[in-house]
């Protein structure tokens, strides 16, 4: 894949992307956390280069979120379907649903979420689904007992970058070989001039070495599924309550995690426990022996009866008398029980077996002696040999491992990915449910033939401060350019942003939350917020230039515009909206303009413009009574004047009444 194809995408960050073993696999996902391991990109810059992606893939040139309250609405809409995700993998992979006039897109991911939809989220799925992460690749281990050897500088050089845990060694010739077959338990030789080579050790001529990593590095495998073992059982974990077929046998792989250490290492293996611990307590049972053999002197000497009192004679031979001068053969059979004790206690204490328990009568060797000594050097040479043991075995069972894992190395991608893919599904079912929302229907591109257009039945935003279930519903449908008046807090706002939340989630592909929606297929959504306060003459130049370039843009926008109205003064407000609003009608663009001023634009306006209004329909309390849903073809009343006609109707004076007929 030419990785600069893709929009956004430059030298560097191709470069970049270049070094992921999986670029294009997760390009084509939209897997933004394998995309963020690639060196120099953020979180953020992933989920662009994934947008990016998916646009090329559609033909999407982008653009459709048009103004900053567009692009504020669309991060509304996704931060309630990410804030339904458990995983960070899940909310960093929301970042990929975006809104586009693309019909491809939109219905692939239509299809996405119907298929999240038929996923019911349960506590037991979600609680799991709190230990699931991307696998990771543990930190590079230095293994010290095995070595790479070879002649060439080629193969040592590939040598250094293929096996980074071992150490990589120049021989010239079969003497070099033997002299590290005595430093290392393992030596593993490149060249094959090297074959039938006969030195003493563990000497391997293995040409294809590199292609049996696993083999002659067990650790790489072991530490992998070491450092992932709480996300491997947390995905086994969800798809067992998901009921979800898994990519692996889910036994068998508990099976071998059970059989490694949180280290890497090997446990449950009784002859490799015996051995580590020998090698771990032997200088303990030497002391430990000798002093079981003193004391056990020490009290016979007391209790003899012999000319020199107990005491002196034991202070006699502390300061370094020989027993057998000071007392001939009478004490050869005490000596020779407790020699006997002593390693009876060593070898029973370290488990020894075999040959290694003859090194017992090296280390206390017969020579009668108070205190009782042992031999270094002999405890040396069984140091060796126990240690020679134990990585034999750990060697054994780790390439029996790594032989079992290795099976399961690619399941375990796909089992950890499936579980991570699931909470992005579930998170979109939660969003679906908790607002109540349908699958919108298209009813085609906007601007073919006919004015875009929207139709909703029963829609709710869940961005209001309320609780959903309190919102009142709202249905709303317009085909064209059109007016929509009414009352202050009537909700003209809060109904402009429910189209505008409507449309971007409909663009992403998603439900929306309504009872029903038909919709145009747009290019673009324009909208643009109420402007704070009336506008100094630079700021209003810029807002008229930014209209005169919508006008002269395509027929299958949506544009949504709150109050234009108080960038200037209202008369002249009037006259500009209502220029603005014959532009657009003449391309056959969809438009709703909110605004106090609709009276006044439908008469500046040269073409026909329909109104809509929200209606109150009274006072109680001094509290708007409001229909929500706007009115066809309505030019709303205003709260001033319902207050006029509340108090025409509670007074006989003529003020109010003769006020009233004013409006």
């Amino acid at each position: 894949m030419e990785f600069e194809t893709i929009p956004g995408v430059g030298e560097k960050t191709a470069a970049a992307l270049s070094e992921l073993d999986n670029a294009e696999e997760a390009l084509r996902d939209g897997d933004v956390a394998a995309l963020s391991n690639a060196p120099g990109i953020t979180v953020g810059r992933a989920a662009a280069i994934a947008r990016g992606a998916i646009r090329r893939e559609h033909d999407d040139p982008g653009g459709f979120l048009a103004t900053d309250r567009a692009t504020e609405l669309y991060r509304d809409a996704l931060e309630l379907v990410q804030s339904r995700t458990v995983t960070n993998y899940a909310n960093r992979r929301l970042e990929t649903l975006f809104p586009t006039g693309s019909a491809s897109r939109i219905e692939e991911v239509r299809a996405f979420a119907r298929d999240a939809l038929e996923h019911e989220p349960d506590p037991e799925v979600l609680d799991a689904l709190s230990g699931v992460e991307p696998l990771s690749e543990p930190p590079t281990v230095r293994v010290r007992e095995r070595c790479i050897a070879t002649a060439d500088a080629e193969r040592y050089a590939d040598a250094k970058s293929t096996f980074p845990e071992l150490s990589i060694e120049v021989v010239e010739d079969a003497r070099g070989i033997a002299e590290l077959a005595r430093s290392y338990s393992t030596v593993v030789v490149l060249d094959e001039t090297f074959a039938g080579i006969d030195v003493a050790g563990d000497v391997r001529v293995l040409p294809d070495a590199a292609d049996r990593i696993d083999e002659l590095v067990p650790e790489r495998l072991l530490n992998f599924f070491a450092e992932n073992r709480e996300t491997l059982q947390a995905a086994a974990a969800v798809h067992d309550a998901a009921n979800l077929d898994p990519a692996c046998d889910t036994d068998a792989l508990e099976d071998a995690l059970s059989r490694l250490s949180d280290d890497g290492t090997i446990v449950g293996d009784d002859e490799l426990t015996r051995l580590t611990n020998a090698v771990s307590d032997l200088d303990a049972a030497v002391s430990t022996a000798e002093s079981v053999a003193n004391d056990r002197l020490r009290d016979v000497i007391r209790e003899r009866d012999v000319t020199i009192e107990g005491t002196d004679f034991l202070s006699l031979v502390e300061q370094g008398a020989r027993v057998d001068s000071l007392l001939g053969r009478e004490l050869e059979d005490e000596f020779d029980g407790a020699l006997a004790a002593a390693r009876e206690h060593f070898v029973e204490s370290l488990g020894l077996v075999g040959s290694e328990a003859a090194f017992a009568e090296q280390i206390f060797p017969e020579n009668p002696s108070f205190p009782l000594e042992h031999d270094e050097a002999a405890v040396g040479r069984l140091r060796t040999e126990l240690k020679a043991g134990r990585d034999r075995r750990a060697a054994k069972l780790k390439a029996e491992l790594a032989s079992d894992l290795q099976t399961l190395r690619d399941p375990v991608e796909t089992l950890v990915g499936d579980a991570l893919e699931l909470d992005v599904k579930l998170a979109v079912s939660r969003f679906a449910r908790d607002f109540d929302c349908v699958f919108p229907e298209f009813t085609g591109a906007a601007g073919e033939g006919e004015p875009g257009s929207f139709a909703i039945e029963g829609g709710r935003s869940p961005l209001l401060d309320v609780p959903f279930e309190d919102v009142d519903p709202v249905d709303y449908d317009v085909a064209g350019v059109t007016l929509l008046s009414g009352v202050n807090s009537g909700g003209k706002t809060s109904t402009l942003d429910l189209v505008g939340l409507i449309v971007v989630l409909a663009h992403m592909g998603l439900p929306v939350p309504a009872d029903s929606v038909t919709l145009s297929r747009f290019s673009e959504l324009h909208y643009y917020a109420k402007s704070q306060g009336t506008l100094d003459a630079g700021a209003f130049e810029s807002t008229l230039r930014d209209f005169a370039n919508l006008t002269d843009g395509a027929a299958d926008r949506l544009v949504l515009v709150d109050e234009l109205e108080s960038i200037t003064e209202p008369g002249a407000s009037a006259k500009i909206i209502a220029g603005i609003l014959e532009e657009l009608a003449e391309q056959g663009a969809a438009a709703v303009f909110v605004s106090h001023l609709a009276g006044g634009i439908r008469e500046a306006s040269d073409v026909s413009v329909a109104v809509d209004g929200i209606e109150a329909v009274g006072l109680e309390n001094g509290e708007l009574v409001v229909n929500r849903s706007p009115v066809k073809d309505h030019l709303a009343r205003s709260t001033p004047e319902l207050i006029v006609e509340k108090l025409a109707g509670e007074n006989d004076t003529t003020f109010y009444s003769r006020l009233l007929e004013k409006f």
